[in-house]
């Protein structure tokens, strides 16, 4: 039940990000790279998952702006995504390896932490249990 550190940021698309924005309903913050064979295979389960619920996607050390936006435009996805070219918001969250995934309840509050590989129904669940707590 530690605070999720925030993150403020432009995403790939040019929008305005802050996590505060999913105050008051549970989310998930996924980290993820381009060099992660793991990552890719969750690539379709993630852009499912940002069709449903809310969810901030960070590319960490994958390279600039413009590499990442190639790449998403290569894989077929369009989940959310803010660039960690310096791996600064990964650190942040104490992430070591990707994939990982916190969620986050209302309060902003991390309620579970995944490192590896997940399914869509495991992410679902855990956002599902975090609006209980």
């Amino acid at each position: 039940g530690v605070a999720a550190p925030e993150i403020v940021a432009t995403t790939i698309g040019e929008s305005h990000f802050s996590l505060q924005q999913f105050r008051g309903k549970p989310a998930v913050v996924h980290f993820w790279a381009s060099w992660c064979p793991i990552c890719e295979l969750e690539q379709g389960m993630i852009d499912a998952v940002a069709r449903e619920l809310p969810i901030i996607t960070v590319a960490m050390q994958s390279g600039d702006v413009t590499e990442v936006a190639e790449y998403l435009k290569q894989q077929g996805v369009s989940y959310p995504v803010v660039n960690d070219e310096s791996g600064w918001h990964a650190a942040r969250y104490g992430v070591k390896a990707v994939p990982a995934s916190f969620i986050i309840d209302s309060e902003g509050k991390v309620r579970f932490a995944t490192r590896g590989y997940t399914t869509g129904w495991g992410l679902r669940i855990r956002v599902w249990l975090a609006g209980l707590m």
